[in-house]
């Protein structure tokens, strides 16, 4: 299983991105999905999580600014970012499936931020 993430970038606060996660070698509608990050010196955390029948999960932190999307069609995972902060600085990794004894991650894009 292969995941290409994608889209990341420097933006002043207040922008927008949209990033991109392709995966290859796996039924990717049988399983969820989601985009992590890790900012420099931090532990990497959940941003947002979707489920094979949509469902979604945020952190608190990205609520009403971020969403997560799927197109099972084009196999691709999307996470559209709104109203981004410094603090939203990291590098971003995709991952499918949410949980289990085998998964698998994204190489990691990173978006920068600036005040």
């Amino acid at each position: 299983v292969q995941l290409q993430a994608s889209g990341g970038g420097l933006v002043q606060a207040g922008g927008s991105l949209r990033l991109s996660c392709v995966v290859s070698g796996n039924s990717f509608s049988d399983y969820g999905a989601g985009w992590y990050r890790q900012a420099p010196g931090k532990m990497r955390e959940m941003v947002a999580i979707i489920s094979r029948s949509n469902s979604t999960v945020y952190a608190d932190s990205v609520k009403d600014r971020f969403t997560i999307s799927r197109d099972n069609a084009k196999n691709t995972l999307y996470l559209q970012m709104n109203n981004l902060k410094p603090e939203d600085t990291a590098v971003y990794y995709c991952k499918t499936p949410v949980s289990g004894l085998s998964v698998y991650w994204g190489q990691g894009t990173l978006v920068t931020v600036s005040s």
